[in-house]
């Protein structure tokens, strides 16, 4: 099959079209054939290997967490996913699904097993844009125990995960505090939240934004916010989790890079592909790639400034 094939750590270089064997599914996994991937900032981050100590790797590699696609073959006990503590149904080849993948989603196929059922009214596209975001964002709130009534600071709030963590965080009821550049203001302002400039003085327009203060902090920014997080919590590292500074245990910070059990993966992403379909979650895609262009869709995601999802179609 034909796969994006990286053999060292490095800069988009590194990464080049080639082909390797089709994965064979195990038990509790399906192996898709990939319509659409999701590119990531944690895709170039894997690629220079900055994140080994989390996501190690092997040689050689393909890139790429979260795609969608049609199921083409089964291993045993596979399911498409349902609220924990449920049955769901069982898989069948031909059937259109999304979620994470554990071999590299920038290929022709893929195996996974976090995985849910794509409504038929959720475009591939769309639904490329869901698993990490979705997963990411869910899982920080469950370690803050964001509640109804509170307000959260999101640092990054206009980015792929920030997009999505507004959305999920106001259809919980609570209010959001979204830092972001000038730009994309009138962006948040649409999502439901209150954005703020971030840099020098950044307390003080948090402070003016919330005056009830802030009950959580989700930092999707990295660049020294928790600093200033700490400060706005009144000094306290309580109910302030990043996933993007790598230094948050000098600050006494939980950093958050994975570790949900797969039945709650499973049971995310179906309700996150319901409240698509209601309109009530989205990310823009701001442009697609072919897999032969993979190595541009880095670079351009590397660039930062991306305010939606960059897509990749097999």
């Amino acid at each position: 099959m034909r796969a994006i094939i990286y053999n060292a750590f490095g800069g988009a270089e590194v990464l080049a079209l080639g082909h390797t064997d089709k994965p064979v599914p195990g038990p509790g996994e399906v192996r898709v054939k990939v319509v659409t991937v999701g590119v990531n900032p944690l895709d170039y981050k894997r690629r220079y290997g900055w994140v080994e100590q989390f996501y190690p790797t092997t040689f050689p590699a393909v890139p790429g967490l979260e795609f969608a696609g049609v199921v083409d073959a089964i291993g045993d006990a596979a399911d498409g996913g349902g609220p924990v503590g449920e049955p769901a149904d069982a898989l069948a080849v031909g059937d259109e699904v999304f979620g994470l993948t554990s071999t590299g989603a920038y290929a022709e196929y893929a195996l996974a097993g976090d995985i849910a059922r794509k409504p038929a009214a959720l475009s591939f596209e769309a639904a490329a844009t869901l698993p990490v975001a979705g997963e990411t964002a869910q899982r920080v709130f469950d370690l803050l125990g964001l509640g109804e009534g509170e307000t959260l600071l999101l640092h990054g709030a206009a980015g792929a995960v920030g997009q999505v963590a507004v959305q999920l965080a106001v259809a919980l009821g609570a209010s959001v505090v979204g830092t972001a550049s000038p730009a994309n203001h009138d962006f948040l302002r649409s999502l439901g939240a209150v954005p703020v400039a971030y840099g020098a003085g950044l307390a003080e327009r948090v402070r003016a934004a919330a005056p009830q203060g802030v009950d959580a902090v989700f930092d999707a920014a990295g660049q020294d916010a928790l600093p200033v997080s700490i400060a706005l919590r009144g000094g306290t590292t309580d109910r302030i989790v990043t996933i993007a500074d790598m230094h948050a245990a000098d600050h006494g910070v939980v950093f958050s890079a994975g570790g949900t059990p797969p039945e709650k993966v499973r049971a995310v992403l179906a309700a996150h592909a319901r409240l698509a379909v209601e309109g009530r979650l989205a990310v823009p895609v701001v442009e697609t790639f072919a897999l032969a262009d993979a190595a541009k869709a880095q670079e351009l995601s590397e660039a930062g400034h991306v305010r939606g999802k960059l897509v990749i179609k097999t």
